[in-house]
């Protein structure tokens, strides 16, 4: 488990972009704090795990829910749909559909 959490905060932080000193100055601590994860020299508390999480701007379920490897894309993606209505879900929904069938 320890090692899923290392990987992946790697692998939503190489997602966003950024570096790990980037990364560990926009939460808020030394510029090694991310390193130290990444490499298996410390883990992050809870705290700092809900921190992350936001800072990736997914929760805690999405961290952990590795079938998206850009699981903040899916969120805004989910929120977009959240403010149309029911004919206009249906028609993208109809679209996906389509689209999967060519993949």
């Amino acid at each position: 488990m320890e090692q899923f959490v290392r990987d992946r905060i790697t692998q939503l932080r190489l997602a966003k972009g950024v570096s790990e000193y980037q990364m560990s100055y926009d939460l808020g601590h030394s510029r090694g704090y991310i390193y130290n994860i990444s490499s298996g020299k410390s883990l992050p508390s809870m705290n700092e795990f809900f921190s992350i999480c936001e800072y990736f701007g997914i929760s805690p379920h999405e961290f952990f829910d590795t079938g998206h490897n850009n699981p903040a894309l899916i969120a805004k993606v989910v929120d977009e749909l959240k403010e149309l209505n029911d004919d206009d879900i249906l028609m993208i929904l109809t679209f996906i559909k389509r689209l999967n069938r060519h993949n």
